[in-house]
């Protein structure tokens, strides 16, 4: 009898949202990342915000085979030691500690994690790197989110030789939607993607775990080499 398919966690969004007659808080995540996991062969299932408690986490972690941190909203400048900047957005304690946790429970644990956007500044905090609060001071253009509401497109260099230069080959170009971004890495997590710009597009653990993690949204377009590597990391893992 074959294996099952892999169960795949995403964590989800925290927003007031309107569908039929309501307009209330939800949790709530795109389609285009579960339907990528899907179709990549993985179960998806949404792992709304929660306490950051230690059984409660390890309770989820026992439910799935890899966890996809997604993007949304900033991170509290206080998670990785700095001031906020007037640029930040509000402070999202529901969804930062529940993350971080999250992240850093999976790791410990070997299982693969997969990072998009925020989910890839989740990895880099989770191992004590910091953030860039407004890339346009940095690189003195809004490349990186040029239309609000838009995903916009850039090239994307990828160290030869990495994880990632395997998934996706050495250049591709990617959907972009943020404004903030990772400013340097720390632990076993090494940069691997940079944009044109100087901007540190990926990363990804250097001892031998399946741990990466993105700048830019490949559930919006091109992602299907990403998710299909990731899926098949959590079905090697879910075997062993």
């Amino acid at each position: 009898m074959a294996a099952p398919p892999p169960r795949v966690g995403l964590t989800t969004y925290r927003e007031t949202a309107a569908w039929g007659v309501w307009y209330e808080p939800a949790d709530l995540l795109p389609v285009s990342y579960t339907a990528g996991i899907a179709a990549a062969g993985g179960v998806p299932m949404l792992l709304p915000p929660g306490p950051a408690d230690a059984e409660v986490i390890e309770s989820v972690l026992e439910g799935i085979d890899g966890l996809l941190l997604t993007g949304g909203a900033d991170i509290a400048p206080t998670r990785y030691g700095a001031d906020r900047d007037p640029s930040t957005g509000p402070e999202r304690a529901d969804r930062d500690g529940w993350e971080l946790t999250l992240a850093r429970a999976a790791e410990e644990r070997g299982m693969p994690v997969l990072g998009v956007c925020r989910g890839m500044q989740v990895l880099a905090v989770a191992h004590g790197g910091e953030l860039v609060q407004h890339l346009p001071d940095l690189v003195g253009s809004d490349a990186h989110c040029p239309v609000v509401g838009v995903h916009g497109r850039h090239d994307v260099k990828v160290a030869p030789g990495s994880r990632l230069a395997g998934i996706v080959g050495d250049r591709l170009e990617v959907a972009t939607y943020h404004h903030q971004a990772v400013a340097a890495v720390a632990g076993p997590l090494v940069a691997t993607g940079w944009a044109d710009d100087g901007t540190l597009e990926a990363v990804e653990r250097d001892d031998g775990a399946w741990t990466v993690g993105v700048q830019w949204h490949p559930e919006v377009v091109g992602g299907e080499p990403l998710f299909a590597a990731f899926v098949e990391a959590c079905r090697e893992w879910a075997a062993a």
